[in-house]
C-alpha cells in the first residue's frame, strides 16, 4: 500500500480538518457538561484498518462510535475534492452529492487487485463480503514503466505471459529461467496462504476453529512452512542471479510494504507471485474514486442501529480507571464518551501511545519507552519508520494527456541507487482514465508521487513553518526546496504526458512530508513501520492488542504490517479479538475464498 494525504488551501496539498460534517455521518460539537453518551466499542480513526473493524463490531450487534479528527473519513486513504479554483471542498458542503464539477484527488493508494472477483483472498474483499456493503468496481490490464532498461518505456497488459515478454526483453533468458525457477519454488506455498483468509484468524486457542476446523488442508500447508511468515524473501538464497529480475521484485516489494525485498516476508513475495498467474488478471478501481472504497466501510458502520462515525472529532485521551480502558475524552469539548467493552486506535503508533498519559499502566509505558523513547526519533534507536513522500495533485485539461496513455505508470530512474533513493521511485495515476467523472468535463485529475523515499530527517530544517501556511508561501528556502523535491514527479508525469508541465495545469497542489505529519497526524510523516523481519535489533510489529485491558489497535503500525490488505486484515483481526469465536464463526460464513485454494470443509 502507498501514499496518503490531505489538501488544504495554501501550497500544501492537504485539507486542514474543520467543522465540517460529513455526508451521512455526524459532527460532534457537544459540549462537556451535556450527559456521558456510551456504546459498546469506540474506534479512534477512519482509516481502512479503523472502519473494517467498526463495520465488523458493528455486524455483531455492538454499538459502534467511529471518532475521525478529519472532515473526511478514509485517514490515509482518504479522497478530497477541489475546485477549479483549487480550493478544498468538503463533502459535507456539496449540495445533493453532486460532485461532477470537481476535481476528485486520492490522498493515498492508487492500485488495487483481487477486490471485483466474487472470490478472492484480498482480506479488504472479507471485509465487505462480511458488512455486507461494497463499492462498485472498474477493471483493466494496462500498465506501464519506464525502467533503466527500457527508458522509452513499455505498455502491456498484466499477467503470466506478458510478465515473461518482458523479462525477456530486458532481462534476458536468464531472467526468465530464474523467473521459472522462483515460481517452482513459490506457487505451492501459495496454497496454504491463499486458502486461508486473513479475516478468520485470532490470537486465542479459537484459531483451532476459525482456522484449523474450517481449513484443514491450508491449515495443515502452512504449518508446514512456517518459515514463510518468519523469514524474509532473500534472494541469493532463492539463487536467483539475473540482474533485471532481482531489481523488478526489488521494485514490487518496495510499491507493496515500503521495503526492498529482502526485508519483506516470504509470505508476501509467495503471494504476489502467485498473483501474477492468475487467469484473466485485472486491476480494480473503485467507481467514483477512492473515496467510496472508504464510504462502503462507513456504510458498514452507520446503517446498523446505535452505530455512528463522527467526523471533525479528535481525541484527547483515552480515559484508563482502574487498569482498563474505559472510555475517550475529546479534545476540544472535553466531552466524555464511555466505552463498555473495548477501545480501539486506529492512529499511528506514536499517538496510540500518546492518548494514554504515562503513570496509567507499567507494562504500556514500559512498552511505549521501548518503542519511541524520549525522543521518537531512529537515529537514538527507537523503532524504524518507512520514509514519507513527495506528491503532486493536478487537475489538467483532457488534451495534455495522450489518448493512448495508460491510466496508471511507474518509473524508476536508476537501480543501482537504491530502490529507496530519494526520487528515485516514482508512481503516476490518472484516475479519470478509468471514471472520467473523477473530474469536471474536459479535464482530468493525476496523482502522482514518490513512493516512500523522502527521508523527514531533511525537512526537520522547516519544521518551525509547518503551523503557519503564510510564512511557509513567503519562505524562499522552503518553497525552493519543495520545489527541488518535487522535480522527479514532474520529470516521470511528463515520460508519458509531455505537456504536463508548471504552469499548464488548472489545478497544482504539492504535499511533502510536513504535509503528511501535520495534516495526517503521522509522527515524521511516516505511513508506518520499517520492520524487516529477523532484524538484528529484534523489532516485532506490535500486537493488535496492548498491555492495557480493553485498549486494543490497528493499523499499519499493528502486526499485519504496511499495505491496503495488510491494514484490513489488521483491522479484522482486531475486532477478532474482541468478538466471541462464535461471533466471528458467523461472519466468516459470508467470506467466499477463490476455490482452487479452498482447502477445506465450510460449515
Amino acid at each position: 500500500g502507498l501514499a496518503l494525504l490531505l489538501l488544504c488551501h495554501s501550497a500544501e496539498s492537504f485539507a486542514p480538518p474543520s467543522s465540517s460534517s460529513h455526508a451521512r455521518l455526524a459532527s460532534s460539537s457537544l459540549r462537556s457538561t451535556e450527559a456521558e453518551e456510551e456504546v459498546d466499542c469506540i474506534v479512534i480513526g477512519s482509516g481502512i484498518g479503523g472502519l473494517s473493524c467498526a463495520g465488523l463490531l458493528a455486524a455483531t450487534g455492538r454499538t459502534v462510535k467511529v471518532l475521525e479528527k478529519h472532515y473526511e473519513i478514509g485517514g490515509c486513504a482518504h479522497e478530497f475534492y477541489m475546485d477549479m479554483d483549487g480550493k478544498a471542498v468538503p463533502s459535507a458542503s456539496i449540495k445533493n452529492g453532486n460532485k461532477k464539477d470537481l476535481f476528485h484527488f486520492e490522498a493515498g493508494p492508487s492500485l488495487y487487485s483481487g477486490l471485483s472477483d466474487d472470490r478472492s483472498p484480498n482480506p479488504l474483499k472479507h471485509v465487505y463480503q462480511m458488512i455486507e456493503e461494497e463499492p462498485e468496481w472498474i477493471t483493466y490490464d494496462q500498465w506501464g514503466a519506464f525502467l533503466p532498461e527500457a527508458p522509452e518505456g513499455y505498455q502491456m497488459s498484466i499477467g503470466a505471459d506478458n510478465f515473461v515478454k518482458i523479462l525477456k526483453t530486458y532481462g534476458g533468458q536468464e531472467a526468465v529461467d530464474d523467473w521459472e525457477m522462483l515460481a517452482k519454488t513459490l506457487r505451492p506455498m501459495s496454497a496454504g496462504i491463499k486458502g486461508i483468509p486473513h479475516a478468520s484468524i485470532r490470537s486465542d486457542p479459537g484459531i483451532l476453529l476459525t482456522v484449523g476446523a474450517k481449513y484443514p488442508m491450508s491449515f495443515m500447508n502452512i504449518l508446514k512452512d512456517t518459515s514463510l511468515f518468519t523469514e524474509s524473501f532473500n534472494l541469493d538464497d532463492l539463487g536467483l542471479k539475473s540482474p533485471f529480475l532481482r531489481n523488478y521484485l526489488n521494485m514490487l516489494a518496495f510499491l507493496l510494504q515500503g521495503l526492498p525485498a529482502d526485508q519483506t516476508l516470504k509470505v508476501v513475495m509467495a503471494y504476489m507471485v502467485e498473483d501474477f498467474f492468475k487467469e484473466n488478471a485485472v486491476m480494480d478501481f473503485p467507481k467514483g474514486g477512492s473515496g467510496e472504497l472508504m464510504a462502503a466501510l462507513a456504510r458498514g458502520v452507520t446503517k446498523r442501529e446505535g452505530c455512528s462515525v463522527d467526523v471533525s472529532t479528535a481525541v484527547d485521551e483515552v480515559i484508563i480507571e482502574d487498569g482498563k480502558a474505559v472510555g475517550v475524552k475529546l479534545a476540544k469539548s472535553g466531552r466524555i464518551i464511555r466505552a463498555k467493552e473495548a477501545v480501539i486506535s486506529n492512529a499511528d503508533l506514536t499517538n496510540t501511545y500518546n492518548f494514554v498519559p504515562s503513570g496509567k499502566n507499567a507494562a504500556f509505558d514500559e512498552e511505549r519507552e521501548k518503542f519511541v523513547g524520549l525522543t521518537n526519533n531512529p537515529e537514538d534507536g527507537t523503532v524504524p519508520y518507512c520514509k514519507s513522500f513527495m506528491h503532486l495533485h493536478l487537475g489538467v485539461k483532457s488534451e495534455l494527456i495522450p489518448e493512448d496513455a495508460p491510466p496508471q505508470w511507474t518509473v524508476v530512474q536508476d537501480w543501482d541507487r537504491g530502490i529507496d533513493a530519494i526520487g528515485n521511485v516514482v508512481v503516476v495515476s490518472v484516475g479519470s482514465k478509468l471514471d472520467q467523472s473523477l473530474a469536471p468535463p474536459g479535464y482530468h485529475v493525476i496523482h502522482a508521487y514518490t513512493a516512500g523515499n523522502e527521508p523527514y530527517a531533511d525537512w526537520e530544517q522547516f519544521e518551525h513553518l509547518m503551523d503557519d501556511a503564510s510564512a511557509r508561501d513567503k519562505d524562499e528556502a522552503y518553497q525552493k526546496f519543495k520545489d527541488e523535491r518535487a522535480q522527479p514527479i514532474w520529470d516521470a508525469i511528463q515520460k508519458r504526458a509531455p505537456d504536463v508541465v508548471k504552469g499548464a495545469c488548472q489545478v497544482e497542489k504539492v504535499a511533502t512530508p510536513l504535509t503528511h505529519a501535520r495534516f495526517l497526524s503521522r509522527h515524521r510523516g511516516n505511513y508506518g513501520l520499517a520492520i524487516a523481519p529477523g532484524n538484528a535489533e529484534g523489532w516485532k510489529f506490535p500486537e493488535v492488542t496492548t498491555p492495557i485491558e480493553g485498549y486494543y489497535r490497528c493499523g499499519d503500525s499493528t502486526t499485519s504490517g504496511i499495505g491496503v490488505p495488510a491494514v484490513a486484515s489488521s483491522g479484522a483481526i482486531c475486532a477478532n479479538s474482541i468478538m466471541t469465536v462464535w461471533e466471528q464463526l458467523e461472519l466468516n460464513k459470508k467470506i467466499k475464498m477463490p476455490i482452487q485454494y479452498g482447502a477445506g470443509v465450510e460449515f
